[in-house]
C-alpha cells in the first residue's frame, strides 16, 4: 500500500474515531473535530481541517461535550488510531491506556514489560469530567497527537 493511500485511510479513521462516554446519571452529547497544525509563511501556525496528512503532522483534537440532562460527572474516552501517537492535552488531567482500555493511569506510571511506557504505546485516552464541571452544561477537551 502506498503512503498516500495509507494516509487517506488514516484521514478516514480520524473522522470515525469518535469519543465514547461513560456516565452514571447525566445525558451527554459529544462532538469532535480533528485539525492539522500547519506553518504558513507570513501567518504563523494555523489549524486546518485534517484532510491531507503526512508523517510528522501535528494533529489537534477538539472534543466538545454538552450535558443534556441528569446530574453527576462522566468520563469521555477516546481510542487513538494506530497511525497517530498521543502528545498531550490542554489540561493534563487525562489518564491513558496502553492495553486497549483494560487498565488506566498516568503515562509516567505505566510499563510495557520492563520499560516505561512512551506516548507511542498509548491506545486510549480518557478524561473524567467531575460533577461540578459537568454542571456548567458544556465544555471542551483539547489534545494533540502526531501522525506516525
Amino acid at each position: 500500500m502506498t503512503i498516500r493511500r495509507s494516509l487517506a485511510k488514516l484521514a478516514c479513521t480520524l473522522a470515525l474515531a469518535v469519543p465514547l462516554i461513560a456516565a452514571a446519571n447525566p445525558l451527554v452529547a459529544l462532538d469532535s473535530a480533528v485539525f492539522v497544525e500547519r506553518l504558513v509563511p507570513n501567518k504563523g501556525r494555523l489549524l486546518q481541517p485534517a484532510s491531507v496528512l503526512k508523517p510528522g503532522d501535528r494533529l489537534v483534537y477538539v472534543v466538545s461535550w454538552y450535558r443534556m440532562g441528569g446530574q453527576g460527572g462522566f468520563t469521555v474516552t477516546n481510542p487513538l488510531p494506530r497511525k497517530v501517537y498521543f502528545q498531550g492535552s490542554a489540561d493534563g488531567r487525562e489518564e491513558v491506556s496502553i492495553d486497549g482500555g483494560r487498565s488506566w493511569g498516568k503515562l509516567d506510571a505505566l510499563r510495557v514489560g520492563t520499560r516505561l511506557a512512551t506516548p507511542e504505546d498509548i491506545t486510549h485516552v480518557r478524561w473524567r469530567v467531575p460533577a461540578t464541571e459537568a454542571a456548567r452544561g458544556s465544555g471542551q477537551i483539547t489534545y494533540s497527537a502526531i501522525v506516525r
